[in-house]
């Protein structure tokens, strides 16, 4: 059913990508590269439609928009981001680099405006669709894809074995019944509770 969110809610999918996986990028540094996000999208609902980038601290973030015209239809979506010169990114370390957040429903305390690097937790910008505000609506994505520079390139696909070794890389097990607390601000660290 549809969701009516107050001013601090948000609903999203979202992606940490490690720092070491981001350091290149050189972001809060007059050094800082361009990024490319490309993806595909499938949505009941047509409009402008959001997520955002942010540091590991989320007091740095960018939201992006992108349209979906066609209901019901796969369509493939490329945007382009000027790497942030200002605030704090994590570097080679295990912590969260980036946060990639694809935005389905966001109060206005966390909605910002499109296009733009602020010093502010902003997970989608500000008159995105809601896709929880609409009863029964739907929404896929695949094939996303971050990579440096100002185009996206094909979708890189991995031969099972070798993905499902980088996943045992933040294997963590914990037994439901302890409820034990993961540290979920830092990426790369096995945790197998008995």
């Amino acid at each position: 059913s549809a969701y009516s969110f107050a001013a601090g809610d948000y609903f999203m999918l979202a992606q940490f990508i490690e720092g070491y996986n981001v350091s290149d990028l050189a972001w809060g540094t007059a050094n800082a590269k361009t990024v490319t996000l490309s993806f595909q999208v499938y949505s009941s609902l047509t409009g402008t439609f959001g997520g955002s980038l942010s540091n590991g601290a989320s007091n740095r973030s960018y939201p992006f928009t992108y349209t979906i015209s066609s209901a019901n239809t796969w369509t493939t979506i490329t945007v382009n981001i000027a790497g942030d010169t200002s605030g704090t990114w994590v570097g080679a370390t295990n912590g969260v680099g980036v946060y990639v957040i694809f935005g389905l429903g966001t109060g206005s305390s966390y909605s910002g405006t499109a296009n733009t690097w602020a010093s502010a937790a902003y997970y989608a910008p500000t008159g995105a669709v809601s896709v929880v505000g609409t009863n029964g609506a739907t929404f896929y994505i695949t094939g996303v894809q971050l990579e440096v520079g100002s185009s996206a390139t094909g979708f890189e696909y991995r031969q099972y074995t070798n993905e499902f070794a980088l996943c045992q890389r933040y294997y963590q097990k914990a037994p439901i019944t302890y409820g034990a607390a993961i540290n979920t601000t830092t990426l790369g660290t096995c945790y197998d509770f008995p």
